[in-house]
């Protein structure tokens, strides 16, 4: 029967700690906010995935749990976890339902009535079970969603009022936005993912 040995040591690399273990044939090199996994077998390499953490405003793919496909946007990031969670999260906010399909034949009022069936979420996700899309936002979502108001459930309603509000506007006002690659977020994040 195959003995699994576990391998590893630690150093200082360019101010952080790199740890490198081996685990059953899979080489495993943490660099302060990246994991880097090595398999081979028979000396030839599999695969390399690199996890990193995003920054705020980077639009993202929630992967697991209630809200798996809708996108979300970062709006703080826990490095090094806190004493709840001991692992590195992030504060997201998205949309749970995107706003229905709108033309330019449709009259204001008829675009603005399929535009509020949008419903947000917020929640607090592992960095592993998100997707980093290269978009980013430039929706300030610091003011609206606070940390201090999601530990009531009431205020917490509040907030996902506040956060509606704010998304609703961005979106009805698209046009107004000067920098084409903001634009260019804007629009993707509001798209529903069709998969």
């Amino acid at each position: 029967m195959y003995r699994s040995m576990v391998y590893w040591f630690s150093t200082e690399s360019n101010g952080g700690n790199l740890i490198c273990i081996l685990y059953h044939h899979i080489w495993i090199f943490i660099l302060r906010n990246e994991t880097f996994l090595i398999s081979h077998t028979d000396s030839h390499l599999l695969f390399i995935l690199s996890i990193s953490i995003p920054e705020t405003g980077k639009v993202v793919i929630v992967l697991a749990g209630r809200h798996a496909g809708k996108k979300a946007v970062v709006v703080k990031t826990f490095d090094e976890g806190n004493s709840e969670k001991k692992f590195s999260h992030c504060l997201v906010a998205g949309l749970a339902r995107n706003p229905r399909k709108v033309t330019k034949a449709m009259s204001k009022s008829k675009v603005e009535k399929r535009s509020k069936c949008m419903k947000p979420f917020v929640k607090y996700i592992n960095v592993r079970h998100i997707f980093p899309t290269r978009y980013v936002v430039d929706i300030d979502l610091k003011k609206t969603v606070d940390e201090a108001d999601l530990v009531d459930a009431e205020r917490r309603v509040d907030v996902k009022k506040n956060l509606k509000k704010l998304l609703l506007d961005r979106y009805l006002n698209q046009k107004e936005i000067t920098s084409e690659k903001k634009a260019q977020g804007s629009n993707y994040f509001f798209q529903k993912l069709r998969f």
